[in-house]
């Protein structure tokens, strides 16, 4: 199984993709993490967000893997605890089909991505930076896959 984090916005500091990287090469090949950037719609003080929104929506949904099993990363999912989270890695790898997770730019996601999900995610009821919210993301997948294979990584 590989996992397609798809997330809108490039061009990230160092200390992103330092601590992205820093996770995601930690697990291995039945539970890869593939980074797909997508480019944030154009924002400006006459752009139309609602445009910008609808062109980051078409990148992420033609940037899903035919097949894949699709989270959306959204305010309104659900909140899992670690163990919750390596529960579902566990099925998401017992379902042998790829995982997308969204993560949408600065205004959200679409409602058409949302639609699409299978599941609705939410890491936290606080507004995180997107730019954290991809090294948190590979550090919970890594600690939800040491929770499953016993590794010592994650303490309870």
């Amino acid at each position: 199984m590989q996992i397609h984090l798809i997330a809108v916005g490039h061009k990230m500091p160092r200390w992103v993709l330092d601590g992205y990287q820093e996770f995601a090469k930690r697990l291995p090949a039945e539970c890869k993490l593939k980074l797909v950037e997508i480019a944030p719609g154009r924002r400006s003080k006459s752009a139309d967000v609602k445009r910008a929104i609808k062109d980051e929506s078409s990148k992420m949904l033609a940037a899903i893997p035919k097949n894949a099993k699709v989270v959306a990363l959204d305010e309104r999912g659900k909140l899992w605890t670690t163990r919750q989270l390596a529960g579902e890695l566990e099925e998401w790898m017992g379902e042998g089909r790829d995982v997308a997770l969204l993560v949408g730019g600065p205004d959200g996601l679409s409602d058409e991505c949302r639609a699409r999900a299978e599941q609705q995610w939410s890491l936290s009821p606080l507004t995180l930076p997107h730019a954290m919210v991809r090294v948190l993301l590979s550090e919970q997948i890594y600690r939800a896959w040491s929770v499953m294979k016993g590794h010592p990584y994650h303490r309870d």
